[in-house]
């Protein structure tokens, strides 16, 4: 209080609490919120895992094929002819199968059996498989037999016991059951 009078300093200490020592107040650290990405309805609302109709071609997903069928092999460790299929049988169903050639060989639905194509996505219930016509089948994975061919070897994947989405199914562990009627 510089440029005061000693009677106007007393009058204004007279007045006024003084604070003679200075706590600092902690300051609660914000917590810095991590984007948690977007919602499922929020993705179904972009449309973010629809493929677009001009990009419905076989054609384009030829290439996945062949990386597809290279990553089996490497995966199968060259699927020789001498190759128990039990252990081809049990790495293909933990295996990632985009990019793979599957056939409907069974199905309650008649419409199904007979339908063959890259298999583009699958979810948790449903397999969308685009065919040679350039055509893009959402093919649903209870109550259906699908085909799997790799170098002569071929596999069946019970769809009703599949039911698991890709990244889930490869942590789990199948159980050799019996087969199911259709």
């Amino acid at each position: 209080m510089p440029h005061m009078s000693q009677q106007a300093r007393e009058d204004q200490l007279q007045r006024k609490a003084v604070v003679l020592e200075y706590f600092t107040r902690r300051r609660r650290k914000e917590k810095k919120r991590k984007s948690k990405g977007l919602s499922a309805r929020q993705r179904r609302e972009l449309r973010l895992f629809d493929i677009k109709p001009e990009q419905q071609r076989y054609s384009l997903f030829l290439p996945l094929h062949e990386l597809w069928k290279q990553y089996i092999r490497d995966l199968c460790n060259g699927l020789k002819p001498d190759t128990q299929p039990q252990m081809i049988q049990a790495k293909l169903l933990k295996a990632d199968l985009h990019g793979a050639i599957v056939s409907v060989t069974k199905s309650k639905c008649p419409s199904y059996v007979g339908v063959t194509g890259i298999l583009l996505q699958e979810t948790k219930h449903v397999f969308k498989i685009i065919t040679k016509e350039d055509r893009l089948k959402v093919i649903p994975k209870l109550n259906c037999v699908f085909t799997v061919e790799i170098d002569g070897f071929i596999s069946y994947i019970y769809g009703s016991k599949f039911q698991l989405r890709s990244s889930e199914r490869s942590a789990k562990k199948f159980k050799a059951k019996g087969t199911i009627d259709l």
